[in-house]
């Protein structure tokens, strides 16, 4: 089964510079395992596309159940140089909280996640 994000975590992001940082944090601790497996430092610069144009760095960060990710070169030189709208990454983490994952069924049904 294919579930947003939004199903699993919550999310919280701002900047630095030109670099976006992007919290993302499991709703218990039985899904943190999920998150480290399926969200990849990989997968979310695929899921941004075009708008993040430098690496994706990705660290964990098990004793919150959270994963933080940093986007660097997407934020069109940073808050004072930008013309971006969210220049200051706001809206970074709802954007990442709509990356769908491939669960399978029973996994999904243990976390009690309809079908």
């Amino acid at each position: 089964m294919k579930i947003e994000l939004t199903k699993l975590a919550h999310a919280r992001s701002g900047d630095k510079g030109d670099t976006a940082n992007v919290g993302v944090i499991a709703f218990n601790d039985k899904i943190y395992p999920i998150l480290v497996r399926e969200v990849t430092a990989e997968r979310v610069k695929e899921h941004f596309g075009a708008m993040v144009k430098g690496d994706v760095e990705r660290f964990e960060l098990p004793n919150l159940g959270a994963l933080n990710f940093l986007l660097h070169e997407s934020l069109g030189g940073g808050g004072t140089l930008s013309l971006m709208t969210d220049a200051q990454g706001k809206t970074f983490s709802t954007a990442l909280l709509r990356l769908k994952i491939e669960l399978p069924d029973d996994e999904a049904k243990n976390l009690g996640i309809e079908l």
